[in-house]
């Protein structure tokens, strides 16, 4: 671990590869990805270079909760972004955790994103802390169903809905203005007709604490931390770092733009994960 709380220089694609697998080879490695691990899959994120600017509010767990009016907003944007969201594919950077898992030298991967593409990929061992929006929970049965199901539900409940244009936001939903929402017809539990909610975590609710205590452990497993994609900004990721930290563990970061906690960090790559993941993949399979 770096001595110094200066922030580390950003190396280039080239010089990042050269320097993570110097840093990384013959250790147990435990991977964090962020969304900037599926940018490069047309998937867009909350803090990137081209999503800063731009302030948006997305959907709070409190007011999902109490709230009709916000369910059906959330669900109305989510029939729109839903199909372009579940088409997306794996891009390189999670084929190549897949391959490192299977080379041996990634022991676990622990993702905040959503959209199930590190499995697509086939990566194995992987920890979503974030939950899945492939899942729908009833809040009142705890029942179940697929999104894609959901999906046919939505827009049999609401014909006409799916011709409307609107922007892929990261989430799996899609911008819409108040208005286009306010007869929309939200979908209830087959099995008892309670409230639907997407099986994953909302801003301003808390991962589960297994969910956790397992990303913890697979981290006390390893002796080597790659962040990939993150910018740390919420604590849920940003504790592995601290932990990895505690535990005087080499971590290398390749993220696009700044990052919380970088000054900890031993080799920062400033670059895409697409660019860097499949050089350092083979790299440490030549190694």
């Amino acid at each position: 671990m770096t001595a110094s709380l200066e922030r580390p220089s950003a190396l280039s694609a080239n010089e990042g590869v050269d320097a993570l697998a110097s840093l990384l080879r013959g250790r147990r490695l435990v991977v964090l990805t962020g969304a900037g691990c599926s940018t490069e899959s047309g998937i867009p994120d909350y803090r990137g270079p081209g999503t800063r600017a731009r302030a948006r509010n997305p959907i709070q767990h409190r007011e999902f909760l109490s709230r009709p009016e916000v369910r059906a907003r959330y669900w109305a944007r989510s029939l729109l972004g839903w199909p372009r969201f579940s088409s997306a594919r794996p891009n390189a950077a999670h084929a190549s955790l897949a391959a490192l898992e299977r080379q041996g030298h990634v022991s676990g991967l622990i993702t905040q994103n959503v959209d199930r593409l590190h499995h697509s990929a086939g990566s194995e061992r992987v920890i979503e802390l974030h939950g899945a929006l492939a899942r729908v929970r009833c809040l009142d049965c705890d029942a179940i169903e697929s999104r894609a199901e959901l999906q046919e539900r939505l827009l049999a409940l609401n014909p006409g809905f799916s011709e409307r244009a609107a922007e892929l936001l990261p989430d799996g939903d899609a911008e819409l203005p108040l208005e286009a929402v306010r007869a929309f017809q939200v979908a209830a539990c087959t099995r008892c007709g309670g409230t639907l909610k997407p099986d994953v975590v909302f801003f301003g609710d808390n991962v589960p604490p297994p969910t956790v205590q397992a990303a913890f452990a697979m981290l006390e497993q390893c002796d080597a931390l790659l962040v990939v994609g993150s910018s740390l900004a919420i604590y849920s990721g940003f504790r592995f770092l601290q932990r990895a930290v505690d535990r005087h563990m080499p971590i290398g970061l390749v993220n696009i733009g700044e990052c919380r906690g970088e000054e900890l960090v031993d080799v920062r790559v400033e670059a895409r994960a697409g660019e860097v993941l499949p050089r350092l993949a083979a790299a440490l399979a030549g190694g």
